[in-house]
């Protein structure tokens, strides 16, 4: 996405208890999306989440994939 221009750039963090992987528009703001990826959280809820810029989960889940889905769907837009 960012080679895409829909993304401007991004950032990896490696926690003790977290792998964070976050989007920006711009570099200098916070991120739009934040996909986190909790180990501890694999027999409740999921250990992969879409976190979007205001806080809330967006997707949840055991597996990366099905949660990054909610991605595709806030790319597409109606075109006049």
């Amino acid at each position: 996405m960012v080679a895409a221009g829909e993304w401007r750039d991004y950032g990896m963090s490696f926690l003790r208890d977290a792998a964070v992987f976050s989007v920006f528009r711009r570099s200098a703001e916070h991120p739009i999306y934040r996909i986190e990826k909790r180990p501890r959280l694999r027999k409740r809820q999921g250990m992969y989440a879409v976190i979007g810029m205001d806080g809330r989960i967006l997707k949840r889940g055991p597996e990366l994939r099905p949660v990054l889905r909610v991605l595709e769907r806030k790319l597409i837009r109606a075109v006049d």
